[in-house]
């Protein structure tokens, strides 16, 4: 038996964020899913409740231009997650009934949905016994069985045999949950509050001294980068029918950049171009 299990799963009991796509549809599941891909959870919030309430199902999304969504997704970044979401609907509707798919293989076939995400939805929707493995759920047990304080990049085959032990047989997605929440508010990232952590005299980490890792990634710049370039025409175009090349590139100081964004945001079907050098979302 996991010896974590029970004292992370009773703080998870008391200690729980109430986020409404815990007590939601498996498509309620998935929608939050997209959203907090590279996004927090308080940015995420408004919008899935927005979401939730326009497009219940699968099929009601899947009725929605690409104009719609992009608009919709508002600035919650990474556009493109927007648009998978709804390659996602479409087939979810013609295909499986307007049924969230369970199986886990078969959601990774799916627009937009890797390894983790695939887990996740089938654990969250489906209290199927899954491998998550989130940056929170790493972070915490590469602390308290490792000894490190940071996990690698990516997990390995070897951090993935190792962690597929832990995940018991009953409840596994209230261990993930529980695993995810106590890495999200206590084991965090910078500044663990590790004297209210209801695990640290199993933490090796604390054992070996707190020794510190050195994090090989860092954060992205975002002043001046093409990613900005690219929402800030986005944004521009969600706010207006269309705009001509020329007043897109009034938004931006580097007219160059923007060719190469409007380039780059047509291939991604992001935006569409129509007669007379202007540019919308897509119809």
């Amino acid at each position: 038996m996991n010896p974590l299990e029970k004292p992370i799963v009773n703080w998870f009991t008391k200690n729980r964020r109430d986020l409404p796509w815990r007590n939601t549809s498996p498509w309620g599941v998935m929608v939050s899913e997209f959203m907090l891909q590279q996004t927090p959870v308080n940015r995420v919030l408004p919008k899935w409740s927005e979401w939730m309430d326009r497009w219940p199902t699968p099929k009601d999304l899947a009725k929605a231009t690409p104009a719609e969504v992009i608009t919709a997704w508002g600035r919650l970044g990474y556009p493109r997650r927007a648009l998978r979401l709804h390659g996602t609907a479409q087939i979810i509707a013609k295909d499986f009934n307007n049924e969230v798919p369970a199986d886990v293989s078969t959601l990774q076939l799916l627009p937009g949905i890797g390894e983790y995400t695939a887990a996740a939805i089938s654990a969250f929707a489906y209290q199927q016994r899954t491998l998550v493995m989130d940056i929170n759920i790493r972070r915490v047990l590469t602390r308290l069985i490792d000894g490190q304080e940071h996990p690698k990049t990516a997990p390995t085959s070897i951090e993935k045999s190792a962690r597929w032990l832990l995940v018991p047989n009953k409840n596994a997605h209230v261990w993930a949950a529980a695993a995810m929440e106590l890495g999200a508010l206590v084991c965090t990232s910078s500044n663990p509050k590790c004297e209210i952590c209801p695990v640290i005299t199993r933490c090796n980490w604390r054992k070996n001294g707190y020794p510190r890792t050195e994090l090989t990634r860092k954060s992205q710049a975002w002043d001046g980068t093409d990613r900005k370039c690219r929402g800030t025409i986005v944004q521009a175009l969600r706010e207006n029918e269309s705009l001509t090349e020329s007043e897109i590139k009034k938004l931006w100081v580097d007219e160059s950049q923007v060719e190469k964004a409007l380039k780059t945001l047509q291939r991604d079907l992001l935006i569409e171009a129509i007669p007379h050098k202007r540019y919308r979302l897509p119809a």
